[in-house]
């Protein structure tokens, strides 16, 4: 049985690797509530909803401990009750398996 997303830990990525096609970002989406496919699948984003801006800058920190933590950063922007999370792997100018895996734990802290 393979891990779940959530279960994987994101693997350094050094470039010189082909992102992943629309079919494999598809496939990895269908794991990740929430999240939308955007500019011609080579980054992934969700809104996240909160009460208030206190709840909002704690998601943040949790999201900034996590990437910290995994080694792969998200672009990140929040206010008064909402943040933003968006995914891309750099390196490759597009999306690779390490983007799915943070979006799965993100989804976890909401």
């Amino acid at each position: 049985m393979s891990k779940t997303l959530s279960a994987k830990t994101c693997t350094p990525c050094q470039g010189g690797i082909p992102p992943l096609t629309q079919a494999e970002a598809t496939h990895y989406l269908a794991q990740t509530d929430g999240w939308q496919l955007l500019e011609e699948s080579t980054l992934i984003s969700r809104k996240y909803s909160f009460v208030d801006f206190k709840g909002a800058m704690d998601f943040v920190i949790q999201v900034s401990e996590l990437a910290e933590n995994e080694g792969h950063h998200p672009d990140l922007s929040f206010g008064w009750g909402y943040a933003t999370v968006s995914l891309q792997t750099k390196k490759i100018k597009g999306l690779h398996e390490n983007d799915f895996i943070m979006a799965a734990k993100i989804n976890k802290f909401a």
